[in-house]
């Protein structure tokens, strides 16, 4: 049973993939262009959500149970990655519109997040599979805590927002990282009024629905195979990998995930692009096509665990000592090739 992680003296092969490919095809610089066209389908989402969760009230627990697992979850899961877009400021050039269409996200996801998102995410970029600095490598504890069970697997992948909400708390605790800041308490008040309102206005039933679509989108769901798929090791000396199948039709090609590393300023619909212009840099990197696979392999092989991680060797912060600091610095990395 795997008790740490994979430990290797090299840095992640992102940046070095980067440069060779605009080494070589130059025309990938075209595809880093923002997409307002983002802010619209954020509009409609929410939109979509809302309409849906206005139906709810008097509806049976399973009817609301099955609509936000076969439906809601991928409205849901796509609002995730729109605000992901929003905090690669991929929608506006304006840093505050990208801030705050981000939040108008937040408005069907009941889960004030996209604040917490964008302060740590960038991070995670600049300090790929360092232990102390990338917030999505888990914590020894938590690492433990899952072991190599198939139910404990289970539970996990389940309450994975309960675990992605409390995974800043490493940072916090490890490097001084403070999580609030003025954006963050407005984005908190703000969703926690709006879901207040929701209840009141359209019913509990309504306000469970989308309670029920974030859960889903970020848990035991084909959606989360997402989660296990983007970094955790299935081929030795590989931490990150892409998923070609179907969904990323309905979740804004977020399966390029190598591509988007190698790239993190360009938007979602140019990604299969990088793929084609760049393919024979792609060709060799192992990938998948079905995320339940991916979730089936995670909690069944008993070779598979929090632990699957590839831990990088740390780099110097160069002083900083502050998240806002910490993130420009890691804001000015990704996007300086």
């Amino acid at each position: 049973m795997k008790q740490d992680f994979t430990y290797v003296d090299e840095p992640p092969l992102h940046t070095i993939r980067r440069r060779e490919i605009a080494a070589r095809h130059p025309r990938v610089r075209e595809l880093m262009v923002k997409n307002p066209w983002s802010a619209l389908w954020i509009v409609l989402l929410v939109a979509a959500q809302w309409l849906v969760a206005a139906q709810m009230p008097g509806a049976s627990v399973w009817i609301i149970f099955a609509t936000a697992m076969l439906f809601g979850a991928f409205v849901n899961h796509a609002l995730y990655v729109m605000i992901h877009e929003c905090t690669h400021s991929l929608v506006f050039r304006s840093a505050r519109l990208n801030r705050v269409f981000g939040i108008l996200c937040d408005f069907a996801l009941v889960l004030p997040s996209a604040m917490g998102f964008h302060k740590y995410h960038l991070m995670h970029h600049r300090y790929l599979g360092q232990y102390e600095m990338d917030p999505d490598i888990l914590s020894h504890g938590e690492a433990r805590l899952i072991g190599n069970s198939a139910w404990r697997k289970a539970l996990w992948v389940f309450l994975l927002p309960v675990s992605q909400a409390l995974r800043p708390s490493k940072l916090s605790k490890l490097r001084g990282i403070k999580l609030w800041d003025g954006w963050i308490v407005a984005n908190l008040i703000l969703i926690l009024a709006l879901d207040a309102a929701i209840a009141l206005l359209l019913g509990p039933a309504a306000l469970g629905y989308l309670a029920l679509s974030t859960l889903f989108a970020l848990g035991l769901h084909p959606l989360g195979g997402r989660w296990i798929q983007e970094h955790h090791v299935t081929c030795e000396g590989q931490d990150t990998y892409s998923y070609y199948g179907p969904l990323n039709r309905v979740c804004f090609n977020m399966g390029y995930h190598n591509e988007h590393h190698d790239f993190p300023n360009v938007p979602w619909n140019h990604l299969p692009k990088v793929r084609r212009l760049a393919g024979e840099s792609y060709a060799g990197l192992a990938s998948y096509d079905s995320w339940i696979a991916v979730l089936w392999h995670f909690i069944f092989d008993p070779a598979m665990s929090g632990y699957s991680r590839i831990v990088h060797p740390a780099t110097p912060m160069s002083g900083v000592s502050s998240a806002g600091a910490a993130i420009g610095s890691a804001m000015e990395a990704i996007h300086s090739d």
